[in-house]
């Protein structure tokens, strides 16, 4: 029925069939993150008229690959969607092609709509911290998000769409907003059950559907047993880089996976005390430091059956005066200090920053152009992960005389920031 695994190829085929004959001889023209693309080139090869997609540079190479063979023009441009739309709409008026909008047109809406003709209640999915539409309805008006989240690039959008959101205000009952781990517990999940892979924008349903991950997820709040639920999985253009994230994290969303931090004292035989405690829980992962003469810090993961399996461990550890934190939560720690443990330092005006930069050539010399010499770079971890910009974790020693300026310069750049305030597991881990 949708053979490029996503519903976005029936919005784009019903409004390009209702264009006349000339404007398919001059062709059409896009902007999109993967699957809308995929769709307005399935529809132009069918209906015989070109079709240029406009893709951002930072799109992953399965999505535009996948664009090409279907016969379309891709041109990269930008670091965002926004760009790549702002340039595909200069473009539709200098050569005088159709603009196919991915979702902001009565036509396109109309055609993604067909797959939900049967459904009596429509509950939409957005991640935590892509939930541009959450808001806007919640506020009565479309809101315009200062940061969006790129781990689900299909629904990375700082703003919703007019006529979107005007539809979802009278038609959507409800958002339900899940985090990273739940989506990543989804698409394991779909893997184990279909041997299908999804990426993550396409298992959004799913992991808003069922109770992953302990969310509060529409099925488990609402106590719905025995009834039919659609979860509409929309694509599955997933890159390996991203799939390393997803296994990394599949178990923590499923709750089958913790992360923790265990203080013990540097003494002879307390390593062995800490295993010993641990028990029969496996241990997935293990990072060892000694931190002073006094004390070092374990930071481990464990295989995790139940959850009271996972507090009477921890219990076990507190009453043998080993304090334990869990850090599942801490995005903080599974994407950064996990791999870090070197030991605490205190240095004169550090402050903690992550910064959104974009995957590709450059990218790192226009940052430090902007940061080095001006101030020291104490702390830089790296690791691209398959998205459209890579979270990176950056110490830098500014005095708060020079906090205006470096602000300033921050936002000049024009990467999206934010500056880490009393984080308690970095002091736990490394301050």
């Amino acid at each position: 029925m949708q053979p490029v695994f996503s519903f976005k190829l029936r919005g784009a085929y019903n409004m390009m069939a209702k264009l006349t004959s000339e404007q398919l001889e001059r062709g059409v023209i896009c902007s999109s993150a993967g699957n809308h693309a995929q769709g307005v080139a399935l529809a132009a090869k069918k209906l015989g008229c070109s079709a240029v997609i406009v893709m951002p540079v930072t799109t992953p190479e399965i999505k535009w690959q996948s664009v090409e063979r279907l016969g379309a023009t891709v041109v990269l441009i930008g670091d965002s969607y926004d760009e790549a739309q702002a340039y595909a709409k200069k473009r539709a008026k200098e050569d005088c092609r159709t603009f196919i909008p991915p979702f902001d047109h009565p036509d396109v809406i109309t055609g993604q709509g067909t797959i939900g003709m049967e459904i009596v209640k429509i509950i939409g999915v957005e991640p935590s911290d892509a939930n541009a539409m959450a808001l806007s309805l919640h506020h009565g008006e479309r809101v315009m998000l200062d940061q969006v989240g790129g781990f689900a690039d299909g629904v990375a959008v700082k703003q919703v769409g007019q006529e979107t959101f005007s539809i979802c205000k009278e038609l959507v009952d409800g958002i339900v907003l899940v985090d990273r781990d739940a989506i990543c517990a989804s698409i394991k999940n779909m893997f184990e059950e279909k041997r299908s892979i999804l990426e993550p924008a396409g298992a959004l349903a799913l992991a808003g559907a069922l109770a992953l991950a302990g969310a509060e997820a529409y099925c488990k709040y609402y106590g719905l047993k025995g009834e039919n639920i659609v979860a509409v999985t929309s694509g599955a253009n997933m890159n390996f880089d991203k799939l390393r994230v997803v296994t990394e994290l599949a178990n923590v969303g499923r709750q089958q996976e913790a992360l923790l931090a265990t203080v013990m004292p540097e003494t002879p035989g307390s390593f062995k005390k800490f295993c010993q405690l641990v028990g029969h829980m496996n241990i997935t992962e293990f990072n060892y430091r000694c931190r002073s003469d006094k004390e070092a810090v374990v930071l481990y993961s464990v295989g995790v059956h139940t959850v009271s399996e996972l507090k009477a461990m921890m219990q076990r550890m507190e009453s043998a005066q080993l304090k334990t934190h869990d850090l599942t939560p801490s995005a903080l720690a599974k994407d950064h200090l996990r791999y870090m443990i070197v030991g605490k330092l205190s240095l004169e005006n550090e402050i903690l920053c992550q910064f959104v930069l974009p995957d590709r050539p450059g990218t790192l010399m226009k940052f430090l152009d902007v940061f080095s010499p001006c101030w020291n770079i104490s702390l830089f971890r790296y690791h691209g992960q398959g998205e459209t910009g890579a979270n990176v974790l950056v110490g830098i020693q500014v005095s708060k005389s020079e906090m205006d300026e470096f602000h300033h310069q921050a936002n000049s750049i024009g990467y999206d920031y934010e500056v880490v305030r009393d984080d308690s597991v970095f002091k736990l881990l490394m301050h």
